[in-house]
């Protein structure tokens, strides 16, 4: 493994070249305006000054080797400035032009890295980086931040979405923002790391397309959390994830991003879909780090705003305790009989306006729960007057710092608080969240579950052409590893078949090999008491018979596959036939543990038909966790085993049965 590029002088110069016409003209200006200490030293050969700093008619007349440089020429042009910037000792540039890889211009994309030798470039098709703490935007456009001191740090993989979330007005500090365009050279997880190890830079927020090397993001993820920063991503297109055409159940169901928001899990990054829940999110880890307990308590005003946020919350992982003991006493003496003691609560108007009596409800709901939501919306100050909110406004800061555990104000509406009040609690320790949806989202991303420690995803492999094997061959690879299959039998023909089968207690089942999905194609037969009136399938390159499982519990789906960005998957949930329909399962990023597979059953809408459901028999859990575990153990030792599926793995009240298999394998 190459040790990562020192990035700090390109992150943090102290000198910038820029070249080229008008975009490099704004780098000039963003630097000025961002009043940038260092030096900035456009370069044309024909200008006497660009943006009305004096220029220099080539790199070999600079005062010396700058520490970022923006080259803003065309691709070609690009090539020949990496490599003359890498002789004279530069400290890394910004490859502004597009029309590389990404327009199928592959081995001009591979000159430019080839160019750039060690020294780090950003890009190509790349806009660059803006460092609001030292003033220095190697950014060709206009950008909504300012000077900070410390704040977080956003990585996008688009240059639009990184703009846009410079213009934020929600109070975040910013610290840095950078694109990686198509990331020839230096990718996510390297730029990530020394971000990170600016000790200004608080958390990491990440506009994620691809994610590149999953193992060294898995690393850095496991770094950051110890350091008490966390990371928090939105995951861009998904559902691009499911396009190609699914030979399997399994290809199906880990598709339409599965298997990335289960690395986001498993890594410790919290995952939210949208941008403004990403802000939020990076709120509450800049003011607090990544949280750990997911008790939390929502005190409103308003009867509509508990009950909106009740609903908000319910499909969330949060547990809601009712006040109990002294937290009840105190509401009680507070509120009076009127009011409804619960969570979320509604503590109505009776105190509103009296800081002290509001300051004692709100350290009351911050009793026995890990954090507190509080919903206020104060009004718009150019139409109206806040300041009858200020002293329940007060009373938040007062019971967060009574309770030591973060409270958070919270807006119904993003727009209701304004930038500077945000800004002003950010500054004092409190994060206000702005959209209830949006901060329930952002909250259950910054409690986001540390990764197993030490664990890092199977190195990916490239995608290569695969066979299916018969399924009587793929039942003896799974029986040789302590899968349990049926009692079978196979042969090339029907009458072969009954010959062979005669030893096999009914009822039976027959099917066709040399077909996929054999239900679709008519291939299976079940519940046969003999196989002397059976007819030819057509199209069948073969026949199996086997004995039937009976007494089953429940029917599973367990699918393993390679994946060229994570390694491997495993599917696991309740399948048969209906698998699809039932969409009851959950991928999961190789690999894994038992407890881990055992987790992913016991979250399922249709466990209970595992544990007893109304009386029924419990099904044999550990023996199908044992399964799972037993096929994840063969596509570790052979790497030519590109997916295992078992559909359905039959769990027996003891024992869990594989009915019916797929394995692909890669083509030699």
């Amino acid at each position: 493994m190459l040790a990562p590029r020192d990035l700090s002088r390109l992150l943090r110069p102290r000198s910038v070249a820029v070249m080229g016409g008008g975009w490099a003209a704004n780098v000039v200006e963003q630097c000025l305006k961002m009043g940038f200490a260092g030096e900035v030293w456009p370069v044309h050969p024909a200008k006497a000054e660009v943006g009305g700093v004096r220029a220099y008619p080539s790199l070999a007349a600079l005062p010396g080797a700058p520490d970022a440089t923006f080259i803003g020429v065309n691709r070609h042009a690009t090539v020949d400035v990496v490599a003359d910037l890498a002789a004279i000792g530069a400290g890394g540039a910004v490859c502004f032009a597009s029309g590389w890889a990404e327009t199928g211009e592959r081995d001009l994309q591979a000159r430019l890295v080839e160019a750039a030798g060690a020294m780090p470039i950003l890009g190509p098709n790349c806009y660059g980086l803006v460092n609001y703490l030292d003033g220095a935007a190697i950014w060709p456009d206009q950008h909504g931040g300012r000077r900070e001191a410390q704040g977080v740090a956003i990585i996008s993989q688009s240059s639009n979405i990184a703009i846009n979330l410079t213009m934020q007005a929600r109070g975040l500090p910013l610290a840095y923002i950078l694109c990686l365009g198509n990331a020839a050279q230096t990718g996510l997880p390297e730029v990530a790391g020394a971000l990170l190890s600016d000790e200004r830079v608080t958390a990491l927020g990440l506009y994620l397309e691809g994610v590149g090397d999953a193992p060294a993001l898995a690393a850095l993820a496991e770094a950051a959390r110890a350091a008490g920063k966390g990371i928090v991503a939105v995951k861009g297109g998904k559902s691009a994830a499911g396009a190609a055409a699914a030979a399997t159940h399994t290809a199906s169901l880990a598709g339409g991003g599965a298997a990335s928001s289960a690395f986001l899990a498993q890594a410790g990054i919290g995952e939210v879909p949208g941008l403004s829940d990403l802000l939020e999110a990076l709120k509450i880890l800049h003011a607090h780090g990544p949280l750990t307990g997911r008790r939390l308590s929502i005190t409103a005003c308003s009867g509509g705003e508990a009950g909106l946020s009740a609903d908000l919350s319910a499909a969330l992982p949060f547990d809601f305790p009712a006040p109990e003991g002294e937290a009840a006493a105190r509401l009680s003496a507070v509120l009076g009989p009127l009011v409804t003691l619960a969570n979320p609560l509604d503590y109505q108007t009776f105190i509103w306006g009296d800081e002290g009596k509001t300051a004692e409800v709100f350290s009351a709901m911050m009793e026995g729960v890990d954090s507190g939501l509080f919903v206020i919306d104060p009004p718009r100050e150019d139409r109206c007057d806040p300041a009858s909110f200020m002293p329940a406004l007060r009373a938040i800061e007062t019971a967060a710092r009574a309770s030591g555990r973060p409270a958070f104000p919270v807006a119904s509406l993003a727009e209701n608080f304004g930038e500077e009040r945000a800004r002003d609690w950010i500054a004092r320790g409190v994060a206000p969240l702005m959209g209830l949806e949006s901060a329930l989202l952002a909250l259950r991303a910054a409690t986001a579950p540390a990764g197993r420690p030490g664990w890092r995803p199977w190195a990916a492999r490239a995608e290569r052409p695969a066979r299916v094997l018969p399924e009587d061959e793929a039942k003896a690879r799974l029986a040789a590893a302590g899968v349990a299959v049926p009692l079978y039998v196979a042969a090339p023909t029907l009458p072969a078949l009954r010959m062979a089968a005669a030893a096999l207690r009914p009822p039976l089942a027959l099917k066709g090999l040399g077909f996929l999905h054999k239900t679709e194609a008519g291939a299976v037969r079940l519940g046969l008491s003999t196989l002397a009136r059976e007819t030819e399938m057509p199209g069948a390159t073969g026949y199996l018979a086997e004995e039937m499982i009976s007494g089953a519990v429940a029917e599973l789906l367990v699918g393993l596959r390679r994946d060229p960005v994570y390694g491997g998957t495993l599917t696991i949930g309740f399948g048969g036939r209906e698998a699809e329909l039932l969409e009851d399962v959950e991928t999961l990023i190789l690999p894994v543990t038992g407890e881990e597979i055992e987790a992913a059953l016991r979250r399922r809408r249709l466990f209970p038909l595992l544990d007893g459901w109304r009386g029924r028999a419990k099904g044999d859990v550990a023996a199908a966790v044992s399964a799972a575990l037993s096929m994840q153990k063969i596509m570790e030792r052979d790497a030519r085993i590109v997916e295992i599926e078992v559909n359905p793995l039959m769990v027996l009240p003891h024992g869990a049965v594989a009915v019916d298999a797929v394995i692909r394998e890669a083509e030699t």
